[in-house]
C-alpha cells in the first residue's frame, strides 16, 4: 500500500477530485494548508501584488493499493498542472498496514 500526499492549488481541487473518482479512488482526506515555497518574486493579480511563497494550498492524503499508485500519480500530475510556479508537490511513502475500525479488516481489504 502507498500513501500519496499532494499539495495542489485550491483552484484545481474539484478537477483533481473528479479525476480521482473517475479512476476509482473513492476515499481520501484533504485540508487547507499554507506553506512557504522557493519562489521569491511577487506576482500581481488584478492590481494586487502578492507573494507566491505563502499562498493557500490544499493537501490531499490518499492511501491506495500498489495497483492504483501509478494511475493516481498520473492523474494528479495531469489535472493539477497549470505550468505556473506553485503547482505543488507529490510525496509517496509506503504504508505498513491499514485497519478498518468498523469491521476489523486489515491490509488491502480495508481500503475498499
Amino acid at each position: 500500500m502507498k500513501k500519496i500526499e499532494a499539495i495542489i492549488r485550491k483552484s484545481k481541487f474539484d478537477e483533481v477530485k473528479n479525476a480521482l473518482q473517475e479512476i476509482g479512488v473513492t476515499f481520501f482526506s484533504y485540508w487547507d494548508v499554507t506553506g512557504v515555497g522557493n519562489e521569491q518574486q511577487g506576482h500581481v493579480y488584478r492590481g494586487v501584488a502578492y507573494s507566491t511563497t505563502d499562498i493557500q494550498r490544499r493537501m490531499l492524503s490518499i492511501v491506495v493499493s500498489q495497483k492504483f499508485e501509478e494511475r493516481t500519480i498520473k492523474v494528479l500530475l495531469e489535472t493539477a498542472f497549470t505550468g505556473q510556479v506553485g503547482d505543488g508537490k507529490i510525496f509517496v511513502s509506503t504504508i505498513e498496514e491499514a485497519y478498518r475500525i468498523r469491521t476489523g479488516e486489515t491490509g488491502q481489504t480495508s481500503l475498499n
